[in-house]
């Protein structure tokens, strides 16, 4: 790593790193550890981040429960533990990284209040965080979000403004707010503060199941799954992150395997909080640190669902769920490379069900 080099004034230094250098342009194997480091130095947030964000936000968040049940091991022949981020602050695990990105302003940061675009958990986590900390929230809300997510924006004093449905709207509507106001943009997950809130979870998730070799995480714009693999690796470099999307909305998907970040004209699935594309801060962490995505379709998830009511007796929202919805797919138990994983843990992201969509859903 650079950051290791000797003073350049040192006798011969200068001499020896271009001799270094040179070489590795020569020796594959060392040019790509060069590259690699490198990589690593250019992610936003890191063990230590998140770690200050434990501090930060642990007298404001719950400790969520992780629940498991021999029906559902069964089902699956695997050992599955649930992390069941739907009993968080604001029913989702939002808040995490909204109160951590909230609790790091100063105070004339804060004064002028924060502001972000958001179909749902994260508008109602952030509206939280603000009124615990006594800021405004000025919340961008596209048409169409599930009722139950703008009335938790309303119930947390957030100030909903509305926008249209595609991102340039949102992000539009956003920049006005923010040149009216002089607020504090935080974005829903492209945001060191907010990846470094999510990245919590980890910590207390293999506190509390150790023996997990796996981490099924819903993905959408990245911020959970680059905290949570963040930390997790950091803890136990050989645990496998794997992603959970929908097929509908498979943008990260095509990007893993493009190398590089890919959008859709248009998503369409019943998880509506995995819609969002990644980011420059969360793309280099899917890229190298998330073994592998599993698309699933939306019945799968509808069925996962199902089992969490039934079995689990806990409420899951669609995109909380997939993480369930893929350790049950044919894709994933017919892949050989996953046949040695194990212990799972699957992440419960939410519980802010639109039940009339929902009853919607079962009757298609």
């Amino acid at each position: 790593m650079i950051a290791s080099q000797p003073k350049l004034e040192e006798k011969g230094c200068l001499v020896y790193w271009e001799k270094l250098f040179r070489i590795s342009n020569f020796v594959g194997g060392i040019k790509m550890e060069a590259e690699n480091e490198i990589r690593r130095e250019k992610y936003v947030a890191d063990i230590s981040s998140i770690r200050e964000a434990e501090v930060r936000i642990k007298s404001f968040i719950h400790k969520t429960p992780v629940l498991s049940s021999e029906s559902l091991n069964a089902v699956s022949g695997r050992q599955l533990f649930f992390k069941c981020e739907c009993f968080q602050k604001g029913g989702a695990f939002k808040f995490r990284g909204a109160c951590n990105a909230v609790f790091s302003l100063d105070n004339d940061e804060a004064a002028k209040g924060v502001v972000t675009h958001s179909s749902g958990n994260h508008a109602a986590a952030l509206s939280l965080a603000a009124k615990l900390r006594g800021i405004p929230a000025y919340i961008v809300i596209p048409n169409g979000a599930p009722k139950c997510k703008v009335e938790n924006v309303i119930r947390y004093g957030g100030q909903v403004i509305w926008s249209e449905a595609t991102m340039q709207s949102r992000e539009s509507v956003a920049s006005k707010v923010l040149q009216e106001t002089g607020a504090v943009l935080v974005h829903p997950y492209n945001d060191w503060r907010i990846i470094s809130g999510q990245g919590t979870i980890s910590l207390e998730f293999l506190e509390q199941a150790p023996q997990i070799d796996t981490l099924i995480v819903p993905i959408s714009g990245g911020g959970l799954i680059s905290g949570v693999a963040l930390a997790a690796k950091s803890i136990n470099p050989a645990i496998r992150v794997l992603a959970a999307e929908p097929r509908g909305a498979d943008d990260a998907a095509r990007s893993k395997a493009a190398g590089r970040i890919i959008t859709l004209p248009e998503t369409n699935t019943v998880a509506d909080g995995l819609r969002a594309f990644l980011g420059d801060f969360t793309w280099p962490i899917v890229r190298d640190l998330v073994e592998d995505i599993i698309t699933v379709e939306d019945n799968e998830i509808i069925e996962a669902m199902k089992l969490c009511y039934e079995i689990l007796k806990v409420v899951v929202e669609p995109s909380g769920v997939i993480g369930l919805a893929a350790v049950l797919s044919d894709s994933f138990k017919n892949n050989p490379a996953l046949k040695n994983c194990s212990n799972i843990g699957i992440i419960l992201s939410g519980g802010n069900v639109d039940l009339g969509r929902l009853w919607d859903s079962y009757r298609k």
